[in-house]
């Protein structure tokens, strides 16, 4: 058998208002204290069975409002016709004030329209019948007992709606800058270990391919000079991990300023780049073609291709095969800046390093966020197949602002 739905508990504060309102009517019924005399010979007795199903139904104000306010209703006429209780009155206030504040948006949107044609009826019905001014004070009485409950329902209402619908509001703010925290934090990440990759790596590889080259060659002098390039790339390596290191200290935790990889520094990559690519036998030879006395490139701009040429020199010393590697700076009027590291193409001899893969990312990322192209792969010449990276950075002042 199906089970009989369950109705929750009352609350407290609706037990106690029924049993004040209770206690204050047998009060007033044993006193005598009616608001008018009975009609049509109703008994006053009838006004005890109203007052205590009125107090009753005070239990449902919250979980049926509106199952309470038609009882309440209904008892409420019978009320008036045996005499009327002042205390029956008073909780029926309360009923259509808890109609109003607990049931559904339809219902509180109605219940005072009809609280106001209630008052209305009460008003010219008399009024015509009797032809007499002081039937309006029926008018009032009603007016009092159902629109002013229904009013202060209704504000009431709205204030909480108000209220919540401000809460829900500062909950969603919250949550958006929570995302926007987390997207920062995951951008702040990411563009950390791009640098970190962009700074370590080429010292990384360079003692990774260096060591390799002192355990397989027997010549002592040739492992004592692979021995001092490790030694060289390991300072420089710990020297720029001190400096990244730097920049996620806050500003009071370091008092060496870090520095900001340039172009200007392009001869220092290149040649630490050559001693590190004598045991894959590959020859590097820059080609800076932009013209003497131009404009300073913006600074993410100066970045964006340090970086390209020092991830290109990397991946060059790791896979690429001997022969030249051609660095290309070109820079033409109202155009991009063009950089381009061209490399030999083809199996490798000798050491080699792994690569993580993730260098080809950085490097389209960072010409992603200059708006700017990157092309890497290889390409077919008439003297063979080379592996080719070509980037074009836009020096507009969008380029200019956006950081990389």
């Amino acid at each position: 058998m199906p089970s009989r739905p369950h109705l929750p508990r009352p609350h407290r504060h609706d037990v106690l208002i029924g049993l004040a309102g209770l206690l204050g009517g047998v009060l007033m019924w044993v006193m005598g204290l009616h608001n008018n005399p009975s009609s049509f010979g109703t008994p006053r007795w009838v006004g005890l069975i109203t007052l205590v199903t009125v107090a009753a139904v005070e239990l449902l104000r919250r979980s049926r409002p509106l199952i309470g306010l038609g009882v309440g209703t209904a008892a409420l006429s019978v009320d008036i016709l045996s005499g009327g209780i002042g205390a029956t009155m008073l909780m029926y206030t309360d009923l259509v004030y808890a109609a109003v504040m607990y049931s559904g948006p339809v219902a509180a949107r109605r219940i005072p329209q009809l609280c106001w044609l209630l008052t209305g009826l009460a008003t010219l019905v008399p009024l015509t019948i009797y032809n007499d001014p002081l039937a309006l004070l029926s008018g009032a009485f009603v007016a009092l007992l159902t629109v002013t409950p229904a009013w202060t329902g209704s504000v009431v209402r709205n204030h909480r709606e108000e209220a919540q619908a401000a809460r829900l509001e500062a909950e969603r703010i919250a949550l958006l800058a929570e995302l926007d925290r987390r997207e920062a934090v995951a951008s702040e990440r990411s563009r950390m270990a791009r640098e970190l990759h962009d700074m370590v790596a080429n010292h990384l590889s360079a003692i990774a391919i260096h060591s390799s080259a002192a355990l397989s060659l027997k010549d002592p002098a040739a492992t004592d000079e692979a021995l001092g390039v490790i030694r060289e790339n390991s300072v420089r390596g710990l020297a720029e991990m001190r400096r990244l290191i730097g920049l996620l200290r806050g500003p009071g935790e370091t008092s060496e300023p870090a520095a900001t990889s340039t172009l200007g520094a392009l001869d220092t990559l290149l040649e630490q780049a050559r001693a590190n690519a004598r045991p894959g036998g590959q020859d590097i030879v820059l080609c800076d073609e932009r013209p003497d006395g131009a404009a300073p490139l913006p600074a993410p701009v100066e970045l964006a291709a340090y970086r390209i040429v020092q991830e290109s020199l990397t991946n060059a010393l790791k896979h690429a095969a001997p022969g030249r590697v051609d660095v290309t700076l070109a820079h033409r009027a109202d155009g991009p800046l063009e950089v381009s590291v061209i490399s030999p193409y083809g199996d490798r001899e000798g050491p080699r390093a792994p690569g993580s893969g993730t260098g080809l990312i950085g490097m389209r990322e960072r010409v992603s966020l200059l708006g700017g192209t990157l092309d890497a792969g290889p390409v077919t010449r008439p003297e063979g197949t080379v592996w080719r990276v070509r980037a074009a950075l836009p020096l507009g002042d969008e380029s200019a602002q956006r950081v990389p």
